[in-house]
């Protein structure tokens, strides 16, 4: 499989991450930044450690891309990641450096050298992906799926009562990413709250593990798990981007799901980036996404623990 990455480098995201690096037959061609989670260089540095946990130093290119939204001030999410995106664990920095590319040429050169077959994993605002589609509108043609993990099927926010963060960060490059044409999986926060969350009686499992990829793990959710506990009503962490990455490498994952049209609010004085999903069709437009409605919980569940014991993931492919 041929697989490109569009992240906000923190907590959940380097766990999406060593999935795809540790999962053997997936080939990640880069790994693309994305304004978001936390300072845009912090990001940079936080995917280039993900990719030396991952046994890929050198192997995998990291590109920055877009360091502001396109309209919008920037909203941290380091109230939950901490100021490092990473647990406050504050891993110096590693040797591989990032490229000189932009993450928005490389996405339209990865295009079409991989053309028919790309697989586009979006665990970030979608700034990078709304920038190319205005550089080439033929883009989207050109890739197989785009796995969105962003908004809510008409459910709760993460950020706002309504909102989650990766639309709400950049609602207006939301909204040219689903009116462009891709092929697109969404993976709302809905989902991830039934399907994602890591409960305490895994984490002491993930402790006596004591493998590299354990350690790693524990370290970098070790803000969000605080967060979750103390202002997020979950008791867990929680792993929305891992989920996504897993359903787009299985997709016996999916469970449930349905075409739907989706639109994006931007001038919601409540409902910034607020994902609008018309499942009664009342709007009679052409489905743009499949939305996911369902995930298998356990399956997810048993692949993230098998990845953090042994390093490999065990997913097949399909």
């Amino acid at each position: 499989m041929n697989v490109v990455v569009d992240t906000d480098t923190a907590g959940d995201d380097a766990i999406s991450l060593l999935v795809a690096l540790r999962t053997a037959w997936v080939v990640v061609h880069g790994i693309t930044i994305n304004v978001g989670n936390v300072g845009f260089d912090q990001q940079v540095e936080n995917a280039l450690k993900t990719v030396e946990v991952a046994e890929r130093a050198e192997q995998v290119a990291v590109y920055p891309g877009a360091s502001i939204p396109l309209l919008r001030q920037w909203a941290s999410a380091e109230y939950v990641h901490g100021s490092d995106g990473m647990g406050e664990a504050y891993f110096p920095p590693v040797r591989q450096r990032p490229e000189t590319t932009n993450a928005v040429q490389f996405l339209l050169e990865a295009s079409h050298r991989w053309k028919g077959s790309l697989v586009i994993v979006a665990q970030a605002p979608l700034t990078n992906l709304a920038l190319a589609v205005r550089q080439d509108p033929t883009f989207p043609s050109r890739v197989a799926q785009l796995w969105v993990m962003g908004g809510s099927s008409n459910g709760i926010g993460n950020i706002e009562p309504l909102s989650e963060y990766n639309f709400y960060v950049d609602p207006e490059a939301a909204a040219i990413v689903f009116s462009a044409g891709f092929n697109l999986y969404m993976v709302g926060w809905d989902v991830a709250l039934e399907a994602s969350i890591i409960r305490p009686a895994d984490l002491d499992r993930i402790r006596l593990m004591d493998t590299p990829w354990s350690r790693f793990f524990l370290q970098t959710q070790k803000t969000t798990l605080e967060f979750n506990q103390r202002d997020g009503g979950i008791d867990g962490t929680s792993h929305p981007d891992s989920l996504t990455m897993a359903m787009a490498l299985d997709n016996s994952i999916w469970q449930e799901g349905a075409d739907y049209y989706v639109a994006i609010e931007t001038r919601g004085e409540f409902t910034r980036g607020t994902s609008v999903v018309d499942r009664l069709n009342v709007w009679k437009k052409p489905a743009n996404a499949h939305v996911c409605l369902k995930a298998d919980a356990h399956r997810f569940k048993q692949m993230l623990l098998t990845l953090l014991e042994t390093g490999r993931t065990g997913i097949q492919p399909t």
